[in-house]
């Protein structure tokens, strides 16, 4: 049986550089980063970085986002949900038969669901007490409640497919709703990721020395992908949906199409929950050109994960190189907006996607020195690059050592 053909036609985005491509591109251009210190988190006694990107503000239109319809949403849910309805609206399908039909289902992650609502069970282990929890508070909490309150909201009865596997959630999500269509499952996908931010996730990185802490007086200077001065992520907040369809069923009814997902590779490290291996990362981005029926040199440009951790840029440099070789362009997004967790891999795809359509790409900020022991690659710096493709390939890594590897392609 041979493959579909995947399409985009529809992206919604809440991001911390602005919601609309515009908004979003002219953020990039500006070359200048969302880092902000977190005042609330002074609070946290052993907390050791102070900086985060929260997304910028949005608003819930309240015809439709009501104290009904989001009792069982926590943030995340909330931003997944309209990210949804975003990507619904472009592709024109909101309010179409096909969603509600069972040919069109969901592949979404975040990292975990609201942390608030985790703290309500927490409280009553330690108080004994089951004061503060109701019939919503697990709904919030649990792992694919962005995913099914995605489909609750808009009555979709096709496939649900939960990717909650930290920062490789919105590319799995991405990546699974591409074979799924590929295959003939389903005729379109919403798919994407999500997560919000919070100390307590903060705190995660933060025991393992992972988060940036030297920059706390000067957030603007950090993160610092590839930088020898590095000193480790900064986390973000957001959400992305793409409404991937069929080829063949969007030329059908004429829908715009914003550009098409070719090669996706994902595999594991097998070895270390929190070190990753460059020999896996570097499979995961050749089963995505195999799967893509390309060589390397078809990919001039890489979106890179580009965390400003110490191992995790070092090893992704040389899985970069050893693939690719030391002339393609790679830059980090996620010195703009910080490390968004479950919606990096979407929110990084869309980026890409609008980069390519305009050729120019966002240099890395804050990378002035790049440390020696990272891959010798061609890095995107000041002034960013103008590069007219029609593929570039963005990458994610997660803990686990889950590798994921999408290839797009520029429809003009």
């Amino acid at each position: 049986m041979s493959k579909k053909r995947v399409v985009i036609t529809g992206i919604g985005a809440l991001s911390p550089l602005g919601h609309d491509v515009e908004t979003m591109l002219d953020s990039l251009r500006a070359e200048t980063n969302k880092v902000q210190r977190m005042q609330a988190w002074a609070d946290y006694e052993g907390l050791n970085t102070q900086v985060g990107v929260p997304c910028a503000p949005f608003e819930l239109p309240a015809d439709r986002y009501n104290r009904k319809s989001m009792r069982s949403m926590g943030r995340v849910a909330q931003m997944a949900t309209r990210s949804a309805e975003l990507a619904l609206e472009q592709a024109g399908l909101l309010g179409d038969p096909l969603v509600t039909s069972g040919r069109l289902g969901v592949s979404f992650g975040s990292s975990s669901g609201t942390p608030s609502a985790v703290g309500d069970f927490g409280r009553m282990i330690t108080s004994r007490s089951t004061e503060g929890i109701n019939a919503n508070t697990y709904v919030k909490m649990m792992s694919h409640t962005a995913t099914v309150n995605i489909a609750v909201f808009f009555g979709i009865t096709g496939r649900i497919i939960t990717t909650s596997s930290a920062c490789t959630s919105g590319s799995q999500g991405l990546g699974y709703a591409y074979e799924t269509i590929q295959s003939g499952r389903q005729v379109a996908m919403l798919a994407g990721g999500a997560e919000e931010l919070d100390a307590t996730q903060a705190a995660v990185f933060d025991t393992l020395f992972a988060t940036s802490t030297r920059y706390n007086q000067q957030p603007r200077t950090t993160p610092r992908p590839f930088d020898a001065e590095r000193d480790g992520l900064v986390l973000g907040e957001g959400a992305c949906t793409f409404l991937l369809e069929d080829y063949d069923h969007a030329k059908a009814r004429g829908a715009r199409m914003l550009g098409e997902i070719v090669g996706y590779g994902t595999n594991c490290d097998g070895t270390h929950v929190t070190q990753p291996q460059s020999a896996t990362m570097a499979q995961a981005m050749r089963l995505a050109l195999e799967d893509a029926g390309l060589p390397p040199s078809a990919i001039p440009y890489i979106n890179a994960h580009g965390t400003s951790t110490d191992q995790g840029d070092v090893a992704e440099s040389q899985g970069t190189q050893s693939v690719f070789g030391e002339k393609v362009a790679i830059s980090s997004l996620k010195s703009y907006m910080g490390h968004t967790l479950g919606a990096c891999g979407a929110l990084e795809a869309w980026m890409t996607l609008e980069m390519m359509r305009t050729g120019w790409f966002a240099p890395t900020l804050n990378l002035q020195q790049v440390d020696p022991r990272c891959g010798d690659l061609d890095y995107v710096k000041a002034g960013g690059r103008s590069l007219h493709t029609e593929f570039a390939m963005t990458n994610n890594f997660a803990f686990g050592g889950i590798n994921t590897s999408l290839i797009l392609r520029r429809l003009d």
